[in-house]
């Protein structure tokens, strides 16, 4: 009897000290180096579903990476951080983000050194991120020309008028200008103005951030960008970079510390660092293109903001007694109206249960993606965010011109006034477009009473920064459309003042919906298709690539609010 029970006392602490060590994760040493790799695509949401991993996504959830650098902060066997810094799949609001958090690393103690590996030209938001590190090194084989910053506009009014197609248009604010990428021929003089404010903006971040980490002043910075250095040698003698030399050089140099890779580090427990957390907060996202209906990924497996799902999920969060606050993490160019409104109504009765709603804009949260936004407690950005963007238009395509050419007849009968509005063969009649026309206004009105009523201003000071206007984070701010600057983690302080909490207090996030099962995944795969996204093998620049899939995911012929242009700064 004795003998059992010394056996089941002795199985009992292994299966202990298992549970410890798993807890604990992998043994580190004092004094260890880790290695993370940054690089490929980062998106905002709780994981990259299975099938859009079949389907060629590589990404990452974001808050993942910032989660594995918060718990680096507490952890004092690491003396280094080595970041090799890749190609980047990330807009100028998350790599502000992980900014911070490097600086917050630095801020602990811990060495941050960045091995910049990329190949590509124009890889200025790598070393925009690798910058804010202690060191900077480059592998030898890197070419990235410091030449500064470049946005490209594409118009494909020409290209629609040779096929005979006609677009017709209706929209609220010369500053709309979304409808010229798809029926202009050229920049509008409006356009270009929120063009080069939008870049002008973007780059005295950038040239602030550069200067800041190497030491130098912006004028250095801007003289350096204008001898659009483009070797590794060139880049480091410029004093850009710390030196030149392969991975492998850069351990050594750093005393060959004992090595922690990012995988095995993930290993490691949060709790087994002294996380504690004084509440629960549920973690919203709010990814893609704002439609309707239910689901989580669009056909060729990029995120999607489904406006039931949105709903479900933040009247959920505000349901469940064991979440305290809900943050609303947005990443999106916008899309239906009146899923936009949905979400707006879901946000809004979420915040009347009496939790705090904080909402946290990542790369974008422009037109429907500010709509949804509209209604919180309060809104975080990053300085490069693109913000605002409140306007609505409508294209109408007019393909008699098309069928013509084709040799394709078609004959056109109406009942009503205004049935021409559902025809594609021939324009509108003056009293339908007047029509149309309405319908916009009225859409314009509502999307700036929500604006007025969330963000309690005037709705003559919403018009005033509305038509249309995409503004950058630290724009908006000045403009009363965000209330702070920051990223997620800062958002997390917003939703820990309102609970009365210290600031630094530890809290958990809460992805909500939970995971979605497999078999939930294939279906709504299936709904769509296998065959990947037609539009990739067109090889179209990624700006104009990205402005057509989201017309694509829309619905047809009724008020959109999509932002002027998906701009792309490189």
């Amino acid at each position: 009897m004795r003998r059992r029970v010394v056996i089941l006392a002795l199985v009992a602490l292994a299966i202990a000290a298992v549970w410890l060590a798993r807890r604990a994760g992998p043994h580190i040493a004092p004094g260890s180096a880790l290695v993370l790799d940054l690089e490929g695509e980062y998106v905002e949401a709780q994981e990259v579903p299975i099938f859009a991993r079949v389907l060629g996504q590589r990404g990452h959830p974001f808050a993942g990476l910032l989660s594995e650098l918060a718990k680096v902060e507490r952890d004092d066997r690491i003396a280094t951080v080595v970041l090799r810094v890749g190609a980047l799949g990330v807009g100028w609001g998350k790599a502000q983000e992980i900014r911070s958090a490097i600086a917050r690393l630095r801020e602990r103690g811990r060495k941050v050194v960045a091995h910049l590996e990329v190949e590509r030209y124009g890889a200025n938001l790598e070393y925009y991120v690798a910058c804010a590190a202690d060191e900077v090194y480059l592998a030898p084989a890197t070419r990235t020309p410091f030449a500064g910053l470049a946005a490209e506009y594409f118009f494909l009014g020409g290209f629609w008028e040779k096929l005979g197609v006609e677009i017709e248009v209706e929209r609220i604010g010369a500053y709309k200008s979304a409808t010229e990428v798809y029926a202009g021929k050229e920049m509008s003089g409006p356009h270009r103005e929120m063009a080069d404010a939008i870049l002008d903006s973007i780059e005295s971040q950038f040239v602030a951030a550069v200067a800041e980490g190497r030491g130098l002043t912006a004028t250095q910075v801007r003289a350096i960008i204008d001898q659009a250095p483009a070797t590794a040698q060139e880049i480091a003698a410029a004093g850009l970079a710390d030196g030149v030399g392969h991975y492998d050089e850069l351990v050594e140099k750093l005393g060959k510390p004992p090595i922690v890779k990012g995988e095995d580090y993930a290993a490691v427990d949060a709790g087994s660092l002294g996380f504690d957390p004084k509440a629960r907060l549920a973690l919203v996202y709010g990814s893609g293109a704002v439609v309707q209906g239910e689901g989580s990924i669009t056909r060729s497996g990029e995120p999607v903001l489904a406006s039931r799902t949105v709903a479900e999920a933040l009247l959920d969060a505000a349901k469940d007694p064991e979440i305290d606050a809900i943050l609303f993490r947005i990443d999106s160019p916008g899309g239906s109206a009146l899923a936009a409104d949905h979400v707006w109504q879901a946000a809004r009765k979420a915040r009347e249960s009496g939790k705090p709603l904080i909402v946290s804009f990542s790369d974008v949260a422009a037109s429907g993606g500010y709509y949804v936004a509209a209604g919180a407690d309060a809104i975080v950005a990053d300085p490069a965010t693109l913000t605002g963007s409140i306007g609505v238009f409508v294209l109408r395509p007019v393909v008699a011109g098309l069928l013509e050419k084709l040799g394709i007849g078609v004959a056109a009968l109406t009942r009503g006034a205004h049935a021409d509005l559902y025809l594609a063969s021939r324009p509108l009649s003056p009293g339908s477009r007047e029509r149309l026309r309405a319908d916009v206004e009225g859409i314009y009105d509502l999307f700036v009473s929500r604006v007025a009523e969330g963000r309690k201003l005037e709705t003559e000071a919403v018009d005033a920064v509305g038509r249309g206007r995409v503004w950058t984070g630290e724009q908006a701010l000045e403009r009363g459309l965000v209330d702070t600057l920051g990223g997620l983690r800062v958002a997390a302080v917003e939703a820990r003042k309102k609970l009365g909490l210290d600031p630094e207090a530890d809290v958990a996030l809460v992805p909500y919906p939970p995971p979605k099962p497999l078999a939930v995944q294939i279906q709504e795969v299936l709904r769509g298709t296998l065959a990947g996204d037609p539009l990739a093998a067109l090889g179209l620049p990624a700006s104009l690539q990205s402005a057509l899939e989201l017309l694509a995911a829309l619905p047809e012929g009724s008020p959109l609010l999509v932002p002027p242009a998906l701009v792309e700064i490189r």
